[in-house]
């Protein structure tokens, strides 16, 4: 139960939970350790007063030294243990977190990232579990340690002398208690400085990925001023934050000072009426002294805690989303694609796809067309399962792909998407994503069939040529044509060609469909495009209109029927009659 409670506070792995709390244990013991000095320092200290008062008294100083050289040997040994169980489990439990934090990324939905900025969850797995590595290091178990202790050396202080020990411990629960008091408010103050420093990332994150587009909207100058606006907002924010952190911080370790006054003052009344001796009274000073040091760490390592508490939700926020799951398993018997009364939507009550029904058979072309924002590639999104559907099924051979674990579904697809994401790498590892263990021959085999080989041997270091940024270095073509190579070689057996040509010139245009049409030979393929004329010869065309499918067929077929498909065939080849005839 304790363990569960803490893995949840802390949004801690499970073994980050349980040496969390060996951590916290090892600094109580480690600060017991240390207070052990103080009763060797006591009696050392009364066998002097002795030998002041009393020439002919003798003590040996011998045991002394031993005994203070085995209380600094515990006490090395304490620290030994307390910064491994510290300092060296928090940073393997900090790998764990990013590492937790990447593998829950992974298997999430679409669904998550459509609703998360990447600049927020960049800051989560970066900045978050930086503080909270800090937090697990210092602020968590030396305050546990440090409270542990006090209260154990509490109460053996009144045990001892229970008015000096009022005297001398009464501030400790009214500087906590400040704090606390003030707990909704600087969680309050934390949670917005952390909105406002997200909002600095992400616009600063906003330009460096819309440069191009800024410099030539001439926006570049009104920009500058609205990043320097959010780092203004943001400094302000922190210098708040910090404001509002030391008022309550300090005023609590004031009170907390006090304390050593109170033990003066009453030290003295009680000592000059006999209730106490003069070595009660330095015992209490000694404790006193050591008592508030850390006391005055552990108030601002508890405003330290309390200001995590906005991290702490953020990863629990991925800890606790719910994964999609099924089985490791999917071998079906073929690859036709059916979706049974298919309903969809990214927004509750906005329906993207309404009763959606049409089946795509293997080895053939099927094309979805329409007008933009009428649910094509979503379709293809949900065939993928990158989202889970509100209403109906999709069942590849018989199989409804929700009881399939989305990594395992989609080993069996390849998708061309009309962005291509290449890597900082060379152009032998970008191809080989596919199928990572590829032999060059097979990656050089796939790039011809993809008519990529072409331009690649033109490159002065051919396949060793490092794409730089995203491909930069490349022409769109040049990036779409790798992108099929990739598909080529992991050889799948469904294919799903989103908008694949549509950044392209004519002629680029002509390699990459001749590169797709051999790609899709045998496969279940899936076509989406807006350009009519590359889904002129499939096999099936899909029309789809306002999240409804309209019409089904061949091109033929719909042509006759002088529906949808007709008035959007006839709108793109009268503009282009327009256009040659001009």
């Amino acid at each position: 139960m304790l363990l569960e409670k803490v893995q949840k506070k802390f949004a801690l792995t499970k073994l980050g939970a349980e040496n969390l709390i060996k951590a916290c244990i090892s600094c109580t013991i480690s600060y017991i350790v240390i207070a052990m000095s103080i009763g060797v320092l006591y009696f050392f200290t009364c066998d002097m007063l002795k030998l002041l008062a009393d020439k002919s008294y003798t003590f040996s100083v011998g045991v002394y030294i031993a005994e203070f050289v085995v209380v600094f040997a515990l006490i090395y040994i304490a620290h030994y243990i307390q910064y491994n169980m510290t300092f060296l489990n928090t940073y393997t439990e900090s790998a764990r977190l990013r590492i937790n934090v990447a593998e829950k990324l992974r298997k999430f939905p679409m669904s998550f990232f459509s609703k998360r900025d990447l600049s927020d969850l960049t800051t989560t797995i970066l900045s978050d579990v930086t503080y909270m590595e800090q937090a697990l290091s210092h602020f968590i178990p030396e305050f546990v340690g440090s409270i542990a202790s006090t209260v154990l050396l509490s109460i053996g202080m009144f045990m001892f002398d229970f008015k000096m020990a009022l005297a001398a411990v009464w501030c400790v629960p009214v500087s906590i208690i400040l704090i606390l008091l003030a707990k909704k408010k600087l969680s309050s103050v934390s949670h917005k400085d952390r909105d406002i420093q997200l909002i600095r990332t992400e616009k600063i994150q906003e330009g460096l990925e819309t440069v191009r587009d800024l410099k030539a909207s001439n926006y570049t100058e009104q920009y500058l001023k609205e990043v320097d606006d959010a780092i203004d907002n943001c400094e302000k924010s922190q210098i708040k934050a910090e404001l509002t952190n030391a008022l309550f911080v300090v005023s609590s370790q004031l009170v907390l000072r006090l304390g050593i006054a109170t033990v003066v003052i009453f030290g003295v009344k009680y000592l000059m009426a006999g209730q106490i001796t003069l070595e009660v009274f330095m015992l209490f000073l000694i404790v006193a002294s050591r008592l508030y040091d850390p006391l005055n760490a552990t108030l601002q390592n508890l405003a330290a805690i309390i200001s995590c508490e906005s991290r702490v939700d953020r990863l629990n926020n991925i800890n606790d989303y719910k994964l999609q799951t099924g089985g490791d398993t999917f071998e079906p018997e073929n690859y036709d694609i059916e979706f049974e009364d298919v309903s969809f939507s990214y927004q509750p009550g906005k329906p993207v796809l309404d009763d959606v029904s049409f089946t795509a058979k293997q080895n053939e072309i099927t094309a979805l067309i329409g007008n933009s924002g009428g649910g094509k590639t979503t379709c293809a999104s949900l065939i993928a399962r990158f989202y889970d559907l509100d209403k109906g099924k999709i069942k590849i051979g018989g199989v409804d792909i929700a009881t399939v674990d989305p990594e395992v579904l989609l080993s069996k697809f390849s998708i061309v998407f009309q962005d291509v994401v290449l890597f900082n790498n060379t152009i032998f590892e970008n191809i080989r994503i596919g199928k990572k263990d590829a032999t060059d021959e097979e990656v050089i085999a796939a790039a011809k069939l993809a008519n990529a080989h072409g331009f690649i041997k033109h490159l002065k270091d051919g396949y060793n040529t490092v794409l730089t940024g995203d491909g930069s270095n490349l022409s769109q073509g040049q990036r779409q044509l790798l992108s099929i190579a990739r598909t080529a070689i992991a050889n799948p057996p469904v294919l799903i060609l989103d908008e694949a040509t549509s950044n392209v010139d004519m002629i680029t245009e002509q390699k990459l469909q001749q590169a797709m049409n051999t790609m899709m030979e045998g496969r279940t393929s899936f076509v989406i495009a807006h350009r009519l004329k590359t889904i002129i010869n499939s096999d099936k065309i899909v029309v789809i209109k306002d999240g409804k499918v309209v019409e089904e067929g061949t091109h033929k077929d719909l042509l006759s029927l002088k529906g949808f498909y007709n008035e959007l065939y006839q709108n793109q080849f009268s503009s282009l009659k327009g256009i040659v005839n001009e």
